[in-house]
């Protein structure tokens, strides 16, 4: 009997062990598949902690936001970025509230104008008004950037004056060119306003306070 109980407390014992022995595997590094390759000690997994620390926060700087949510604030700050990386930036004449004047003006012209448009012979007519800061701005704009658009290679530009802001028309240079006839019309007042190249160099002449870019802005 005394031989039974011994020959089962050493299978006991040896099971106890190799189950000890398993999970002291499963919780040690495993040493790679490669021949001569050492087991990973404990500096390397905490070089690989720390990298995968600094690719956590690589990826948080990722996706915070960059915009600046609104756009006269973010033409001002690039303007700004621009003031204080020119060493010759005199801050005595700088006047950045005439810049934000002048974006005041054009969120009035894009968004607040009435527009109404109409074919006529080489390219489009478009009436411009609005009412009180609208009908300013209007002015002030619309009439000097039909001056840079008569400059283009290809285009005529004029203005009339008419109750409550301004007519422009604008035609091709060359009347059968139907292409330039085409790209006016499609274009209309919301893409001419924006070409050419003046608009940003404008801004930041603005900025720094010298006299505007465009003769005839009074912002």
């Amino acid at each position: 009997m005394w031989k039974a109980v011994s020959l089962m407390l050493v299978g006991v014992l040896g099971a106890a062990f190799a189950v000890h022995a398993v999970f002291a595997q499963g919780t040690m590094p495993h040493a790679p598949m490669h021949g001569g390759s050492k087991p990973m000690d404990h500096g390397s997994m905490s070089q690989m902690h720390h990298m995968s620390q600094m690719h956590h926060k690589d990826g948080m700087r990722a996706t915070a936001p960059t915009m600046p949510g609104q756009d006269a604030f973010g033409a001002i700050a690039e303007v700004v970025r621009l003031l204080d990386a020119d060493a010759a930036t005199d801050w005595s004449t700088v006047d950045l509230e005439r810049l934000r004047q002048h974006l005041i003006d054009m969120n009035e012209v894009v968004l607040r104008s009435e527009v109404k448009q109409a074919p006529v012979p080489g390219g489009l007519a478009m009436d411009i008004t609005g009412s009180g800061r609208t009908e300013r701005a209007i002015g002030a704009m619309v009439v000097p950037h039909a001056a840079e658009l008569d400059r283009m290679p290809a285009w005529s530009a004029r203005t009339e004056p008419i109750a409550g802001g301004v007519r422009l028309i604008v035609v091709a240079k060359t009347p059968d060119d139907a292409r330039a006839v085409a790209r006016i019309r499609g274009l209309g007042f919301a893409g001419l306003i924006t070409e050419g190249a003046h608009h940003q160099p404008h801004h930041l002449a603005m900025a720094r306070g010298r006299g505007s870019a465009l003769a005839g802005h009074t912002h």
